[in-house]
């Protein structure tokens, strides 16, 4: 396996962060996606082919990320994900504790 930097890309990025209650406006899901795209994309890990996760969240009170569970044939990749976003705090003016998200993450080679 040869040493590549990690790619994050937030696919549909308008559409790739789903909320349980669609009712609010899509601008904070937007900075919400931004965020993250953030914080995972400033490491390398060693993949020799594209990999994809789904990722499970919601925020606690202090505006946390709790990462619920990381869905990818990656064992390196679900916990990459979960090191670099559990209790990661954020940045959002409204937000509703205990909300679940799903984010799709793709790492490319």
């Amino acid at each position: 396996m040869k040493k590549l930097s990690l790619v994050i890309v937030m696919l549909f990025v308008s559409v790739s962060l789903f909320a349980n209650d669609n009712k609010k406006s899509e601008k904070p899901l937007k900075n919400l996606s931004t965020q993250i795209g953030k914080i995972l994309s400033d490491n390398v890990i060693k993949v020799d082919q594209d990999l994809t996760a789904n990722v499970l969240f919601t925020l606690n009170r202090n505006k946390e990320i709790v990462v619920l569970s990381v869905t990818t044939d990656s064992y390196v990749v679900e916990q990459y994900v979960k090191s670099k976003l559990n209790y990661k705090k954020v940045d959002l003016d409204n937000y509703r504790e205990g909300r679940t998200y799903t984010i799709p993450v793709r790492i490319t080679a």
